[in-house]
């Protein structure tokens, strides 16, 4: 079929996936890390140890809940061979929303192209796009009763738009199964290619996520390919092409070694570019392999950046340690368009 788009038995796979890049100066504990997750194997007679995994303060342990929506939430998304980014990121609060019977969608596969140091989603060649994914996604929100709903996808280098075309089938299909739906995207950042943001945005998604992830200085070791400029340019130029029908945000994480004034430095960048809502959470560490936390911040600095986050002028910020990109994120929500 032309556009890489296959039937979901076909199988066939899509050619591109991009190789690491170089790592600039780091903090100590960070360099070897990055070092650590080479893709050359080690000697067999060789032994490799990783550093262990720090203990988690009593503010990011969670009761894990049991509620019976969970197993249903597991099957509705297993019943429509649905991926989420809640279990390929391995997110500490899957457990609670799914308990809550909400999940982030994942399209376009569960490969990306690049290979972040803080992410778990797998990197490898990715399969060809499945034709009725998005009419699933549609069905499975419909089933679900949600009134927001939160679609992001994988990195998808390999495809001409980046996977553009998909995000708009699958926000019209979506909106076609669930009227009155608040429609909400988090998005790779396409290489800043405008006919791939336009495709998007002519969908009408009231929510427009790009995440920014860390600070500027940080930004080469924490995420493969991307920019940090590249990030406020996208996320700047949607808000120019969706003024005030679109909501722009972004998110970072914080405990990677980043400094309190770097943070505030990247707020502000993020307010430059007239970025409404924003979200900071705390690092987690997916795997042994991906970078180290550095710090466990603290609740009250979270509520102080909070603070700040709000004099600035965001119309809405969430921070704290368990604040990811989609986490309550329909604790804001614009008036649903006709």
């Amino acid at each position: 079929m032309p556009g890489g788009l296959v039937n979901r038995r076909s199988g066939d796979g899509e050619p591109g996936v991009a190789k690491p890049g170089s790592a600039p100066e780091l903090p100590r504990r960070l360099m070897e890390t990055v070092l650590s997750r080479s893709t050359t194997p080690a000697p067999a007679s060789r032994s490799v140890s990783l550093p262990p995994r720090p203990r988690l303060p009593e503010w990011l342990k969670v009761q894990l809940p049991t509620s019976s929506a969970f197993t249903r939430t597991r099957t509705l998304l297993a019943d429509l061979k649905l991926h989420t980014v809640c279990e390929s990121a391995k997110c500490p609060n899957h457990w609670e929303c799914w308990s809550k019977g909400t999940a982030t969608f994942m399209i376009a596969g569960d490969r990306c192209t690049r290979a972040c140091g803080f992410c778990a989603v797998s990197t490898a060649k990715p399969l060809a796009l499945e034709v009725d994914e998005p009419q699933r996604v549609a069905e499975a929100t419909r089933r679900m009763g949600l009134k927001h709903v939160v679609i992001t996808a994988v990195a998808r280098d390999d495809l001409a738009d980046g996977g553009a075309e998909h995000f708009q089938k699958t926000i019209e299909a979506v909106r076609a199964l669930n009227p009155g739906i608040i429609i909400e995207v988090l998005v790779p950042d396409f290489l800043d290619r405008d006919f791939a943001l336009d495709r998007v945005l002519d969908a009408a998604p009231q929510i427009y996520n790009h995440n920014l992830e860390t600070v500027r200085r940080l930004t080469p070791s924490v995420r493969h390919r991307a920019t940090y400029d590249r990030s406020l340019t996208v996320l700047a130029k949607a808000k120019e092409r969706g003024g005030d029908r679109l909501y722009t945000k972004s998110g970072m994480m914080l405990g990677l070694g980043e400094q309190r004034d770097e943070v505030i430095e990247s707020m502000r960048d993020l307010r430059a570019a007239k970025v409404d809502i924003l979200t900071l959470g705390q690092y987690l560490q997916p795997t042994l392999k991906h970078l180290p936390v550095i710090e466990f911040v603290k609740p009250a600095v979270f509520a102080e950046f909070q603070r700040l986050g709000e004099e600035m002028g965001f119309t809405h910020v969430a921070s704290g340690p368990l604040v990811r990109s989609s986490y309550h994120a329909d604790e804001f929500s614009p008036a649903p368009s006709v």
